[in-house]
């Protein structure tokens, strides 16, 4: 299962549509909504997430604080698609594994991420 937890529905929907149809897509709006999901749902912890940092409500960096403070949900790999450069920073801590630029990103870079984390 992968999250994709953006307020943008169009950047949801390219994002979902490059995954492809190997694995099960859940949407969210925003940060709330993703992690009452995550602990509704605990025995689908999702293999990768795509979130964006400027949310509305709690933002992208709250979520990555709630998600390393449990257990089973700090080793969720987690890639940053934001409009703000995160070039230079070392999010790994929050189990971020790469940032895509919205401007730039391609079809082909997200396939990327969804090939190396939610293989089998």
């Amino acid at each position: 299962m992968i999250y994709i937890i953006d307020d943008d529905e169009i950047m949801c929907e390219c994002i979902a549509r490059a995954c492809g149809n190997k694995e099960r897509i859940r949407k969210f709006s925003n940060a709330i909504e993703a992690m009452q999901a995550l602990s509704d749902d605990n025995a689908f912890v999702p293999k990768l997430i795509f979130l964006d940092v400027l949310l509305d409500g709690p933002d992208g960096f709250t979520f990555l604080n709630e998600l390393v403070s449990y257990t089973d949900t700090a080793k969720i790999p987690i890639v940053i698609v934001s409009s703000l450069d995160f070039s230079n920073k070392d999010l790994t801590e929050y189990g971020v594994v790469g940032a895509l630029d919205k401007a730039t990103m391609t079809p082909q870079e997200i396939k990327s991420y969804v090939d190396k984390y939610c293989t089998n």
